[in-house]
């Protein structure tokens, strides 16, 4: 075993008289566990709530839209082609307008509607894994001379007070001018089902009917509004946007999900950025304790520093003591927050402990994932700034002059 190795040893065991070395050694050890651990849940949260909000946004939504500049559409089966790309999975048409909804105990509610092709809908969102109760299939599958059917967001069929099989009654302005003036319009609806993606702007805001039927209650006939695409990976919905744009020329607007969130992740990632630097300063804390550790260590072994430099032993070796000594601390305590920091992070993921009121957080608990990239930099960073601490003291435990240590032993 290298002395240098050995004698590092011994100093961070040390026992009797030199038990208080080893209470400040386990103080800077227990210093970087808990900076460390805090940094892995810090930024396992903010992943996590990110890839979350992510996940239920393009779930719930297309990745791609299509619009054209002050225009509608009126050809699917010519205007979706062009569009099918390569990386582009899917695509379907939509029509979007708002309407007023009453139940029949005179609940009310503003709601956006949105008219699908549902075939081809349910390959550009995830509609058919959120639906709670009902089936999608009642939405196209209708006899003749029943009422119209449509599916709405589990939050607002809270709202509504309604549930499947209950009708509503649902008015727009978009009605049919008489001589009298435009009307508004206004049909009955029967819920065929409800759905819910986690999402709450999504669930408590929308009900979705068959295209056709959106077409001819808006006075809409042969149009829509935007045609929905659905890329393969979700990463590439940026480069795919800006091809089919270049394409499109500026008759037509595309815009990808991340366009359309930009201000929401934006935020995101400064909370996550703010965050890290602010925790990140605990580890510092943590350095700070090495410092004053190995400085302490220094003072209290200055006559065996003296008595090894007499020996023989280069300032080198000395200074390699205390660097190892700083290491160690650096290296456990790392290690130990590692741990516990995953640990956390499991069992609070796992077993949900953190609720959430999904109408003020549009999630319902607070998620933790923890990414291979961000662990590494913890555990890198954590490393070297134990690594910086110990530069100090171990050059002044080398510059020792033997001589002046044992003057008055």
């Amino acid at each position: 075993m290298p002395f240098s190795w050995f004698i590092a040893r011994r100093y961070l065991t040390a026992r009797r008289r030199q038990a208080f070395i080893s209470l400040i050694s386990f103080v800077s050890i227990l210093g970087v566990a808990v900076g460390v651990a805090a940094m892995v849940i810090a930024l396992a949260l903010m992943t996590g709530l990110q890839g979350e909000l992510r996940d239920r946004i393009v779930g719930s939504t297309a990745h791609i839209y299509v619009y054209k500049v002050g225009d509608t559409f009126t050809d699917f089966s010519a205007e979706a082609p062009p569009l099918v790309i390569a990386g582009v999975a899917a695509s379907a048409p939509a029509l979007f307008s708002k309407a007023l909804v009453q139940s029949a105990r005179g609940a009310q509610a503003f709601i956006n509607v949105k008219g699908i092709d549902l075939a081809r809908e349910k390959q550009v969102t995830e509609l058919a894994a959120a639906m709670t109760s009902g089936r999608l299939a009642d939405l196209t599958n209708r006899p003749d001379g029943a009422i119209q059917p449509i599916v709405i967001g589990a939050d607002l069929a809270e709202e509504l007070h309604v549930t499947v099989g209950d009708t509503v009654t649902m008015l727009t302005a978009e009605g049919a001018t008489t001589p009298f003036g435009k009307q508004p319009g206004r049909s009955r609806f029967q819920i065929a089902g409800i759905f819910k993606f986690g999402f709450f702007e999504i669930d408590s805001s929308y009900g979705l009917v068959t295209l056709e039927r959106a077409q001819s209650f808006f006075r809409r006939e042969g149009m829509f509004d935007w045609i929905q695409l659905r890329v393969e990976h979700l990463d590439d919905a940026p480069r795919i946007r800006a091809t089919l744009q270049a394409r499109l020329g500026p008759a037509y607007q595309v815009r990808d999900w991340t366009q359309i969130n930009t201000s929401l992740y934006s935020a995101l990632w400064l909370e996550k950025v703010a965050i890290t630097l602010t925790i990140g300063l605990i580890v510092m804390v943590a350095a700070l304790n090495i410092v004053a550790s190995l400085v302490l260590l220094v003072m209290e072994k200055s006559r065996d520093i003296a008595i090894l430099r007499t020996m023989g032993a280069p300032a080198r070796s000395i200074r390699l003591i205390f660097m190892l000594q700083g290491l160690v601390i650096g290296c456990v305590g790392t290690a130990a927050g590692t741990a516990l920091g995953l640990g956390t992070c499991r069992v609070l993921d796992r077993y949900r402990l953190i609720q959430l009121p999904s109408d003020v957080y549009q999630i319902t608990y607070l998620p933790f994932r923890v990414e291979p990239f961000d662990l590494l930099m913890v555990v890198g960073g954590a490393v070297v700034v134990c690594f910086l601490a110990t530069i100090y003291p171990s050059r002044q435990a080398g510059r020792l002059d033997p001589a002046e240590a044992l003057r008055y032993q």
